[in-house]
């Protein structure tokens, strides 16, 4: 629930929520979640449906089939056995249910282990309780936290695959608005569920709907919320699984080097904890490591409504932006802001810092990384120069804001510089996983630095899953190891590759291990499964504590170094409805008209990239089609249209545009990257937020039935793909007591 004393814009949101939540769902909460004691929840028929929980359950379902972060959506903050929402009590239940019951049916007579964790969103209490209490109920001992606080999405991660756990949950919703929350799924390896591991639980929720229907209930039993197969005793002795992840740190980034160069640093590095939930956690590392006094703090409350950061008023409503501070909005005179950035009040809460200061911005569940730096407002034009943007503090200082591929860029050359310092760079071939989303840059950098490139899918368990692909072969000792990339590029690795490192456009991102990484129980692993907010944040601290001139000149340097031409991308996100309306109805309708949009505009680009792969499409043809369609745009450099695992790429002799319908909601995301900012930018919002209409050129060469089954095509082309190569190791498990039950 929401803090004792929420601000204006928090009691204006809990006020929406109230008003139009009706009585009767106020009143009947179906079963009594705030019950600690063992008890068995009869679902009927009845329920079923006065709840209709079918109609939520095929929404459920068809998120699950494409969502690149858990099954996200919206609560009821007040309510949340609200089945109105997508995300409710008897939702977690049966997800909880379902994958339970399909980790009994894989490893029958098993000790199964599983570990449940959140951040600080609304309702997480809740829903861990719920979670912890079905598993145990089923005989699996669940792994929470110290008196079940939090702790981030990459600790959760870790230790799936560190202890050799069956997977974990853990109740998030990333850098999205506050109303929103969800349950990342983490297999075995830790890395998110890719679509064909959601199915399994998904089918067997519908299996539990079946068979209500036809039996007229199910059963489903809660143990106690003190019973001992919920397990803080052991996360206690481990230290909340910190001391695992230092020495896994210190085997990594943080090395001596970099460690004494943060410490001889003689400028304080900020850490801004938006939502607070990183500081419960990093603020250990970082004593553990030495190196704690060298940082200052922001936000280190936790709070489910982040400081009101991200919150605002939008034609008379309350409006919530999310936690990403590169998302741009336009003033009524037509310039463009950083909504995200001015409700962070640094202009106030950075005063006393000098230029040259750093800010790490990190988000609830603390995986992704945003880098800001303090700058002298004489330097603005400079700065601009080299890419980077710029936001007023006061009339001496401006704050220079990094992308995430200008902050990843420079910490993996700065990584790499340390490989080649040290000898170890040569003793391997190197590789990158990126997404196709992601700067060209980061192509064009490991291309000079004789570095192979794997491009993924959206999303990190792409990343991962690449990783994966390789270790099997690694392990199987395969001479020449390859694998085919979503572009169908086969790329070649040799016999002992290691990963240098791993990350996407919105702020993710991992190092590959210089060292074989182990489990307790001997399993191996290139490099983790989730994005560690903390491992970029040591990283860059040695970064900045290394330079000798502000980050924005040091980019500069990058460029230069590494022959890289296109320094420059842009993202516009297109959102076709308010996610913060507080009457559901309203807000499903909304949805439902946005999401139609939003699937109108992916298909005319999809449908292209899919014509051109079956050969029913020229890239001459697809040219006139485009030319036609937009005709302030030039395509005449247009090289490809290729489907890449949930977008459409257009690669260009000097440019690459991605259009990416959101796998979660009523969005539209596209990418542009190359030498002209603002070409990019025109193409991005132009090609972003077109409605989709087909004209004539369209139609003489394809035909209506094609267009509506092309994004069936797509998915048995996404399938195909993440099957390629597929990592066919078989996971034991082990005996705990040998490795952690002790």
């Amino acid at each position: 629930m929401s803090k004792e004393n929420p601000s204006g814009l928090e009691k204006l949101l809990l006020e929406g929520v109230e008003n139009n939540t009706p009585a009767s769902v106020k009143e009947d909460k179906i079963f009594d979640y705030k019950n600690k004691e063992k008890f068995t929840f009869t679902l009927t028929k009845d329920i079923v449906d006065k709840l209709e929980l079918k109609k939520w359950f095929e929404s459920y379902k068809k998120e699950a089939m494409v969502s690149t972060a858990g099954i996200r959506g919206p609560q009821n903050v007040l309510y949340p056995h609200d089945t109105r929402f997508p995300i409710n009590t008897i939702g977690i239940t049966l997800a909880t249910l379902a994958k339970a019951l399909v980790l009994k049916e894989k490893y029958a007579d098993c000790e199964l282990v599983k570990l449940a964790g959140s951040e600080v969103r609304y309702n997480s209490d809740i829903y861990l309780d719920i979670i912890a209490r079905v598993q145990s109920a089923l005989g699996i001992r669940t792994l929470t936290p110290v008196d079940r606080k939090t702790i981030p999405i990459w600790l959760a991660s870790f230790l799936a695959f560190k202890l050799d756990l069956v997977g974990a949950e853990y109740i998030t919703s990333s850098h999205g608005i506050s109303v929103k929350n969800a349950t990342k799924d983490l297999n075995n390896q830790g890395s998110q569920f890719l679509p064909d591991e959601s199915m399994e639980f998904v089918n067997k929720i519908e299996e539990i709907l079946n068979t209500v229907e036809t039996k007229g209930e199910y059963k489903i039993d809660f143990e106690s919320s003190k019973n001992d197969l919920i397990d803080e005793n052991t996360m206690a002795r481990l230290n909340n699984g910190i001391d695992l992840y230092v020495e896994y740190l210190k085997n990594g980034v943080a090395n001596d080097k970099n460690l004494n160069a943060v410490k001889n640093f003689d400028k304080k590095i900020i850490i801004d904890a938006v939502g607070g939930a990183a500081y419960n956690t990093l603020s250990k590392i970082l004593v553990k490591l030495g190196i704690a006094s060298n940082y200052d703090w922001l936000n280190i409350e936790e709070d489910p409504f982040f400081h009101s950061i991200g919150k605002d008023i939008k034609d008379g409503k309350f409006y919530d932006w999310s936690l990403d501070i590169t998302v741009t909005a336009k003033k009524p005179d037509g310039s463009e802001y950083f909504p995200v950035i001015e409700t962070l009040n640094y202009s106030e809460k950075l005063k006393n810092y000098p230029a040259g200061t750093v800010c790490f911005v990190t988000d609830p569940d603390h995986d992704r990384l945003s880098v800001v730096q303090i700058e002298d407002i004489k330097n603005t034009d400079k700065i601009k120069s080299a890419g980077v943007d710029v936001v007023k503090l006061d009339d001496e200082r401006v704050l220079c804001v990094f992308s995430a591929n200008q902050a990843f860029l420079m910490i993996m050359d700065f990584w790499a510089q340390q490989l080649k310092s040290d000898g170890s760079f040569d003793k391997h071939k190197r590789f990158i996983v990126k997404t196709t989303a992601s700067s060209k840059s980061w192509d064009e950098w490991a291309k000079n630095n004789d570095i192979e490139v794997i491009n993924t899918p959206v999303g990190f368990k792409e990343i991962a899953n690449a990783a994966k692909k390789i270790e099997y072969q690694l392990e199987k000792g395969v001479s020449d190891i390859k694998v085919k990339d979503i572009f169908g590029n086969v790329v070649s690795l040799g016999s002992s590759p290691r990963m240098l490192f791993g990350g996407e456009e919105s702020g993710g991102m991992i190092i590959g291990s210089n060292d074989v990484i182990k489990s307790l129980g001997g399993r191996c692993a290139l490099a983790m499964r989730e994005k560690s907010a903390t491992e970029a944040i040591i990283v860059a601290s040695a970064l900045v504590a290394s330079l000798d001139v502000p980050l924005w000149e040091h980019l500069n340097r990058v460029y230069q170094n590494n022959n890289i031409i296109a320094k420059y991308d842009v993202r516009e996100d297109i959102a076709y409805y308010n996610e913060s309306e507080p009457n559901i109805e309203k807000l499903k309708e909304a949805k439902r008209i946005g999401e139609g949009l939003r699937t109108k505009n992916d298909i005319f680009y999809l449908t292209l990239a899919i014509a051109k792969l079956q050969g029913l499409l020229t890239i001459e043809n697809i040219r006139e089609i485009l030319s036609s369609t937009f005709e302030n745009l030039d395509f005449s450099k247009l090289l490809d249209v290729k489907f890449v695992g949930d977008g459409t790429y257009l690669d260009f002799e000097d440019k690459f545009v991605e259009i990416r319908p959101s796998g979660t909601d009523a969005k539209t995301k596209a990418y542009s990257g190359g030498a002209k900012r603002e070409e990019l930018s025109l193409f991005a919002k132009t090609l972003g937020n077109y409605d989709g209409e087909l004209n004539d050129t369209y139609k003489k060469y394809i035909s209506e039935d094609y267009v509506n089954s092309s994004k069936d095509k797509s998915l048995e082309i996404y399938e195909k793909f993440a099957l390629c190569d597929e990592d066919k190791r078989e996971f034991k498990i082990p005996d705990y007591k040998t490795t952690f039950l002790k």
